[in-house]
C-alpha cells in the first residue's frame, strides 16, 4: 500500500523524526500535535483553551492538505498534563466537532515541553 507524507505549507520542522501526517489507503494519520509555533516554542502558555484551538487548527491543516475535512475525523487521542484543564479543552473541542463526534480517549501525562498543556493525535478517513 503506497503512502504519502503530508506536510502543510508553512509547517514548522518537527522536533523529532516524524512527519505531520501520513495518508495511506484513504486514511490520514496525524502525528501527536502540540501547541508549537514555527520555532517549536509553546504558544498560549497557561491557556488550555487557546492551546487546544491552536492544536486543532494545526490538525485541520494536515487533514485539509490530504484532501479531507474535520468531518472525516474518526478518532482522537488526547493527552493532558492536568485534569483541571479538561473542561476548557472540551469547550474548544466541541466547536470543531459540532455534529457526530469522533471516538476518542483522553489521558493525563507529561508532555515533551513543560509549558504544553495538551497534545492530540488524530485519525481521519477521507471520503
Amino acid at each position: 500500500m503506497p503512502k504519502s507524507i503530508i506536510v502543510p505549507e508553512g509547517t514548522h520542522k518537527p522536533i523529532a523524526p516524524f512527519s505531520p501526517g501520513t495518508l495511506a489507503d484513504g486514511v490520514v494519520y496525524v502525528s501527536g500535535t502540540l501547541p508549537f509555533d514555527k520555532n517549536n516554542d509553546v504558544v498560549h502558555i497557561g491557556d488550555a483553551g487557546a492551546q487546544t484551538r491552536h492544536v486543532l487548527e494545526t490538525i485541520k491543516s494536515v487533514i485539509e492538505t490530504a484532501g479531507g475535512t474535520m468531518d472525516d475525523v474518526t478518532m482522537n487521542h488526547i493527552f493532558l498534563t492536568d485534569w483541571a484543564n479538561y473542561q476548557a479543552v472540551n469547550a474548544v473541542y466541541a466547536e470543531y466537532f459540532p455534529g457526530d463526534k469522533p471516538a476518542r480517549f483522553c489521558i493525563q501525562c507529561g508532555l515533551v515541553k513543560p509549558d504544553a498543556l495538551i497534545e492530540i493525535a488524530t485519525i481521519a478517513h477521507i471520503r
